[in-house]
């Protein structure tokens, strides 16, 4: 099946995390040092908070003040209602990675994977911490040992989904009343774990690179492949039943717009990082899909 491209923004650095909140997407733009909004054709695009420390995941407490990562400082910033930013969590101590994509759950508490290594400075990977931050900023780590934990979700019956990008797998979690992560089960597995840990020849061995992802409503998982250039629908057991081509390469992606059934993905020609500081090549692109977004973010 072929899904018509659209794009909906473009001329900026390297999009990641969009959300669909309040009616409207949201997203950081590492590059740009800035989390922005826009209505969901693209148009009245606003600047939501700007972050010199390089912006990554994003949610919202229950009490709907932002939350953002500040991935070069290791913190979880707070938006106050008059438009400042503080120090939710320090997360510094608790990484040895930049901390990188996030998902809050209902009671405000934030899920938080990290690299675990230089992965700009080319060193060879090292396996990663998943963080906890309470809605007070305190700061508990609830799994170790994942292979790069990126983009995550948590399905409405309580379920934690997290992709390990260089694993070739997403792993699930129950999640208890109090926060702690148990069960812990592979949902999909697209290869077996790499043998190589540096990058180059790790990325050989990388089938599906599963970066930033989103749930519909019939259980499975819109995936951003980091390498393959396409986002994949995938269903518990690591069946894929759909696979959109984005003609460039792909990071992330969310559902939403008003019937939940656009599909927005946020695309750049590579992830190095000098060369997307240096270009404004990122952009927004959406399709149409057929099961509309379930859990969150």
């Amino acid at each position: 099946m072929s899904r018509e491209i659209s794009t909906a923004i473009e001329g900026l650095a390297y999009l990641e995390c969009p959300r669909w909140h309040d009616q409207r997407i949201w997203f950081a733009d590492f590059y740009t040092h800035r989390v922005y909004s826009a209505a969901e054709d693209g148009g009245e695009l606003r600047v939501e908070a700007e972050v010199s420390q390089q912006p990554s995941g994003l949610g919202w407490l229950p009490d709907n003040r932002l939350l953002v990562v500040s991935m070069r400082d290791t913190r979880v910033l707070r938006r106050e209602p008059g438009g400042a930013l503080v120090t939710h969590a320090d997360l510094s101590g608790k990484v040895r990675g930049h901390p990188n994509d996030m998902v809050v759950d209902a009671r405000g508490r934030a899920f938080i994977g990290e690299f675990g290594f230089d992965l700009m400075g080319g060193e060879s990977l090292e396996p990663a911490v998943l963080l906890r931050v309470d809605p007070d900023g305190a700061v508990t780590t609830v799994a170790e040992d994942l292979w790069f934990p990126n983009g995550s979700v948590i399905t409405d019956d309580g379920v934690l989904l997290v992709c390990e990008t260089f694993g070739n797998r997403v792993t699930a979690f129950d999640i208890t009343d109090g926060g702690a992560l148990v069960n812990r089960r592979t949902w999909a597995e697209f290869g077996g774990l790499p043998t190589e840990k540096d990058l180059e020849n790790l990325l050989r061995q990388v089938v599906v690179a599963s970066d930033g992802c989103c749930l519909d409503a019939e259980g499975a998982l819109w995936i951003a492949d980091a390498v393959g250039g396409r986002i994949l629908r995938v269903h518990e057991g690591g069946e894929i039943s759909e696979e959109i081509p984005a003609g460039t390469g792909v990071f992330a992606c969310m559902l939403g717009g008003a019937d939940g059934r656009t599909l927005f993905m946020c695309a750049a020609p590579d992830f190095h990082e000098e060369a997307r500081k240096n270009a404004r090549e990122g952009s927004l692109l959406t399709a149409r899909v057929d099961v509309p977004r379930a859990g969150r973010p």
